[in-house]
């Protein structure tokens, strides 16, 4: 699904990745893990395509396809979806309203009709279940007072309603309570399938133990140092990463 060779990315004049190699297969769930600053953030917003992030060498490939030569929005639209650390609110547009131009703007890029509204509330309703979303949160603003807990469960369910087949996760789990984060990592688990991977950002092993993730990766300054299962993240709970730093300075 995604390979990425030798990946180079600068952000203000700054490199940040140095040679990123990394390679997703469909149903996969890899695990990023590192110290902060190490370019896992950096890594997830080339992959979808902020522009303030530029790539100065190395190739990427999603589905066969040049990924650097497409647009954020076909980056979107091709089936990439990323859940941020810290969602943004968008006073005034309804959340029913923002889901509806989101849905029809994937529709239209590979040319059917706008999705009719009985089938569209319909979807909206199946996959409110899926996190928990209560029906009231449609009519408010986009997030607009949302605590932190509901914003990262509207993340999983625009998730839900776009039906990506790669998701991004960037430390989904930063600031939610155990309720929280349990409801959000189940929302995510019930999307999973054989055709569907992803890329998990996150410091702690409770996400471990909820995602169950194939691969574990470990990005020491630009570069993945070290890989393994999922007992590499619960190394790095119980040692830290001062051990694999020192491992790939020496």
């Amino acid at each position: 699904m995604l390979e990425i060779k030798d990946l180079h990315a600068q952000v203000d004049g700054k490199e940040i990745l140095r040679g990123v190699n990394l390679t997703i297969r469909d149903g996969e769930v890899h695990v990023l893990m590192g110290p902060n600053g190490s370019g896992k953030s950096t890594l997830s917003h080339v992959l979808v395509g902020n522009p303030r992030y530029e790539v100065t060498q190395g190739s990427i490939t999603f589905n066969g396809k040049d990924l650097l030569a497409l647009s954020p929005e076909d980056r979107s639209h091709e089936g990439i979806f990323m859940s941020f650390q810290a969602p943004i609110e968008i006073p005034g547009v309804s959340m029913t309203n923002f889901m509806r131009a989101a849905l029809n703007a994937k529709r239209k890029y590979f040319g059917q009709e706008p999705i009719p509204a009985g089938e569209f509330l319909k979807l909206l309703k199946e996959k409110r279940a899926l996190v928990g979303l209560d029906a009231h949160f449609m009519s408010r603003g986009v997030n607009e007072g949302f605590s932190g807990g509901e914003r990262k469960r509207n993340e999983i369910f625009q998730m839900a309603v776009l039906d990506p087949c790669f998701s991004i996760l960037d430390e989904t789990d930063s600031g939610l309570d155990v309720d929280a984060l349990r409801m959000v990592a189940e929302g995510f688990n019930r999307l999973r399938n054989e055709r569907t991977s992803a890329m998990v950002i996150t410091h702690y092993q409770r996400m471990l133990d909820y995602l169950q993730p194939d691969y574990v990766h470990v990005l020491v300054k630009g570069r993945i140092v070290r890989e393994g299962t999922k007992q590499l993240g619960y190394e790095i709970e119980e040692k830290g990463f001062d051990w694999i730093i020192n491992e790939a300075e020496a």
